[in-house]
């Protein structure tokens, strides 16, 4: 509201110019009104006013700090009712108040002591039972439940705990039960919502929704929500168009959920702006502290990663599911069993769990326990039962195909491997020395030399070279395996390459005899075998060269 900034005419006003005053006088909003119509702003605005103008009540300060609540200025409401409370002879009541903007600014002992100073009431049970919640006070969140009653008001508050202790399908019972009753309690609709997101149900969640935004289509909350739900249906950009749209007809509630907006858009652009924007959000939004945590995994750094979460106790799905990644990641990478097994049994509480064993991330968190324990045939099971749900996912289709490898099922595979279009995945050496071995395999040497060829020199390309000679040998594909142990000979003299080479162009001479090979590939046996000064080159030489000339096959 903008009040009028111009001087009064002074002297001589006419009827009429005193009429029109008049009128504007009576047209000033009155702070009931705005109240009952939860215009905060304007509510508070007027308020203000009339303390500066000395007009103020008894009752203003204590109205202030209530628009200020309800507008999200925690802080501020904090600042009104502790002045309050600090006055003699002060409402008791007041201390509620109080407390209830400390709860909000996460001052929860603050907030219980001061809950303690009022009088006993169904808000000040309320308000206990969630600070017992927040303090883990099984005993105490107990008695405060058996004294809820059969009122809305109570019956929300056991919603929300139900909500915080992942308990989504009774938290929605609650909530329908209320709104069979009161269908004018329109933002019920958004709870109902939230709840089915949790449980994956993200259509359904559009659909309830839907309900609320048609009448509110400015919530920030509302419109929040449903971009959560395009980022989860379909991608970041979707659901930064619902942001962008919010930003659009932003209203006073904008500024209410602005940290969470800018959260999410972290979230929504894959982790652009993370250092700046979660950092100073880990103690105001629960998620800032797991996505700045998978924000440090996506950049290899663990020791971040493991900082952040290793004082964490696990109460919801997603903390349990990182903090095993993060143990898993770091265990893989130092090569500490004892991380690996914290990771094994975070996976297989959360896996087995009642309310998650038939989850999609329940049975993603059994395989990881498998995967650790090296039990692929378990694993498989686990991969099979939701592989149609993954089939573009590539870290879920590098760990599908390293069970089916490891299994010894080579062709599938081989297949899902080529599924994978991350460079990053494609770089990494366990997938390039799974990849060559299913070459191998399925008989397609040429293949597994040419991602050897692809690779720069290194530790991992020698390793590699290493597996490619061997197996090639194992598998009867001596051309390629004698090209493998001429390089590692070339690149270490020693004695077991020459006697790997030394088999594989015998056993590549025998094939050319049996015409399972090219003749033509002999003059190439004859200058991988010139490559070594080992004295008994000539004589195999010899050998291979009487059989050319009796078979008339070119090998000079």
């Amino acid at each position: 509201m903008i009040l009028s900034r111009q001087k009064p005419a002074v002297g001589g006003a006419s009827a009429l110019v005193r009429e029109k005053e008049k009128s504007k006088e009576k047209k000033l909003p009155k702070v009931d009104d705005l109240l009952t119509s939860r215009d905060y702003t304007g509510a508070m605005t007027v308020l203000e006013f009339n303390k500066q103008a000395g007009k103020g009540e008894k009752d203003t300060d204590s109205w202030i700090g209530f628009c200020a609540f309800h507008l999200g200025d925690y802080k501020k409401a904090y600042e009104m009712y502790m002045n309050l409370c600090k006055q003699p002879g002060c409402d008791a009541n007041m201390w509620l108040n109080f407390s209830c903007c400390c709860f909000y600014l996460g001052m929860y002992k603050e907030a219980e002591d001061a809950a303690l100073k009022a009088p006993k009431s169904s808000l000040q049970n309320r308000l206990l039972f969630h600070l017992s919640h927040k303090f883990n006070d099984e005993k105490r969140l107990m008695t405060f439940h058996k004294n809820l009653q059969d009122q809305f008001e109570d019956q929300l508050c056991l919603a929300s705990i139900h909500y915080m202790r992942s308990h989504y399908q009774e938290s929605i019972d609650v909530y329908k039960r209320i709104l069979l009753e009161n269908r004018e309690f329109l933002a019920l609709n958004v709870y109902v919502a939230l709840c089915y997101y949790k449980l994956d149900y993200y259509d359904v969640s559009q659909e309830v929704l839907a309900v609320y935004l048609q009448s509110y289509p400015d919530s920030a909350i509302a419109v929040n929500l449903k971009a959560c739900n395009h980022f989860k249906l379909f991608n970041g950009k979707a659901a930064e168009a619902e942001l962008k749209h919010l930003q659009e007809i932003s209203s006073s509630s904008f500024s209410f959920a602005s940290e969470l907006v800018k959260h999410n858009l972290v979230v929504f652009r894959s982790g652009e702006g993370a250092l700046q924007v979660l950092p100073p959000l880990i103690d105001v939004i629960p998620e800032a502290r797991l996505n700045l945590v998978i924000y440090y995994l996506r950049q290899d750094d663990l020791d971040e990663a493991y900082g952040l979460i290793k004082e964490t106790d696990p109460t919801s799905p997603q903390e349990y599911i990182i903090k095993a990644v993060v143990n898993a990641a770091l265990g893989q990478e130092r090569g500490s069993r004892e991380h690996v097994k914290i990771a094994q049994q975070y996976f297989q509480m959360f896996g087995s769990s009642a309310s998650e064993c038939d989850t999609i991330p329940g049975r993603q968190c059994m395989a990881s326990c498998f995967f650790l324990l090296k039990q692929f045939d378990d694993v498989l099971i686990y991969l099979n039962s939701i592989k149609s749900y993954f089939y573009n996912d590539d870290v879920f289709n590098f760990n599908y195909a390293q069970a089916k490898a490891t299994t010894g099922n080579f062709k599938e595979a081989e297949e899902v491997f080529l599924l994978v279009q991350s460079e990053k995945i494609k770089n990494d050496y366990v997938y390039l020395s799974w990849l060559a071995r299913s070459y191998i395999m399925n008989k397609k040497a040429r293949l597994a030399w040419e991602l050897y060829l692809k690779m720069e020199t290194s530790g991992e390309s020698f390793s590699l070279l290493q597996m490619i000679a061997n197996d090639c040998y194992k598998m009867g594909q001596f051309y390629i395996s004698a090209k493998a142990f001429d390089v590692l000979e070339r690149l270490d003299p020693n004695p077991e390459y020459w006697e790997g080479k030394r088999g594989a162009c015998v056993g590549l001479f025998q094939l050319i005899i049996a015409g399972q090979e090219p003749r033509e590939t002999l003059r190439e046996v004859l200058m991988l075998l010139r490559n070594s000064t080992n004295p008994q080159v000539e004589y195999i030489a010899r050998v291979i060269k009487k059989w050319g000339k009796e078979n008339r096959v070119a090998v000079q």
